[in-house]
C-alpha cells in the first residue's frame, strides 16, 4: 500500500463521482482514485500515470510488490483508457442542483454547457460569479452590460445610455461631427497652400533680382575686357611710331 504522504497527491478521478462503484481493478493503488491515464510496469501493476511517476522520483520501487521499477519501461494502457472513458459519472455541479449523467470522457464538454456550471459575469469591470442558467436574468441588471446597438449603427450601449438611445440622430451627430473635421482640415490645407504660394512668389522676386545682378555683373565684365582690349592696341600702335621714327 502507498504512504499517506503521496496518496495525499491524487492523481485518479474521485471514486464518489461514479454513477456505480468501480471495479477495484480501476482503482489506483497510490492514489486510491480511478485510474487517470492507466499504465503498466513492468511487473503487471497498474497504477495512474502521475501518481506512479511521483512515487519513482522517491524510490525505483513497485508500491505494490517493492520490486524495481524503470521509468522507461512503463506503459500507457490505451484500451483500459477508453474503457474508463466510457463509465458514467455525476455531474461535478450535482450540489447545486444538476441531475446529469453521461460518460467520463464527456466531462468537459458537458462542464461548457452544464447550466449548473459557475462562471464569472462576461462583462468587464462586474466580480458577479453566477450559475450559467441566471446568466440571462444577471445581464440586463448588471452596470457594467455593454452591447453594441442591435440595429447595427456601431454605438456601445450602456444602461443609462440604451433607453435614450436614438440611431438617427447618433448617426447625425456622427455625420455633423465628421463634416466639422473635414472643414476644419480643408481650412488647414489652404492656409498652407496660401503660405507655400507666398513663399514661392518670394523666392521668385529673389531668383529674379539675382539674375539682374548677374546680368549686371556680366555687362561690366565685358565693358572692362573692352577696355583692356582699347588700352593694349593704343600702347601697341605708339610702339610702333616710335620704332619707325627711329
Amino acid at each position: 500500500m502507498a504512504e499517506a504522504d503521496v496518496s495525499t497527491q491524487s492523481g485518479g478521478y474521485d471514486v464518489e463521482l461514479f454513477v456505480n462503484p468501480p471495479d477495484y481493478d480501476l482503482i489506483c493503488t497510490i492514489c486510491q482514485g480511478v485510474l487517470r491515464c492507466p499504465v503498466r510496469s513492468a511487473c503487471h501493476h497498474i497504477f495512474c500515470k502521475k501518481c506512479i511517476l511521483q512515487w519513482l522520483r522517491r524510490q525505483e520501487t513497485c508500491p505494490c510488490c517493492r520490486k524495481p521499477v524503470n521509468p522507461s519501461l512503463i506503459f500507457v494502457m490505451f484500451k483500459l483508457t477508453k474503457s474508463i472513458g466510457r463509465l458514467k459519472i455525476k455531474c461535478k455541479n450535482e450540489i447545486r442542483g444538476c441531475a446529469d449523467t453521461f460518460p467520463l470522457s464527456e466531462q468537459y464538454s458537458h462542464s461548457l454547457s452544464c447550466l449548473y456550471e459557475l462562471i464569472p459575469c462576461p462583462y468587464q469591470g462586474c466580480k458577479v460569479q453566477l450559475l450559467r442558467r441566471d446568466l440571462d436574468a444577471h445581464a440586463p441588471n448588471c452596470e457594467h452590460w455593454r452591447q453594441p446597438c442591435h440595429m447595427g449603427c456601431g454605438t456601445v450601449l450602456t444602461q443609462s445610455t440604451q433607453a435614450q438611445h436614438n440611431c438617427y440622430k447618433e448617426l447625425r451627430q456622427e455625420y455633423e461631427t465628421k463634416q466639422r473635421n473635414h472643414r476644419a482640415i480643408a481650412m488647414a490645407l489652404q492656409r498652407k497652400m496660401r503660405r507655400m504660394q507666398s513663399t514661392m512668389a518670394h523666392m521668385k522676386r529673389q531668383i529674379g533680382l539675382i539674375c539682374e545682378s548677374l546680368e549686371v555683373m556680366d555687362d561690366l565684365h565685358e565693358v572692362e575686357e573692352g577696355v583692356d582690349l582699347g588700352e593694349s592696341s593704343s600702347s601697341s600702335s605708339g610702339t610702333s611710331s616710335a620704332n619707325s621714327n627711329s
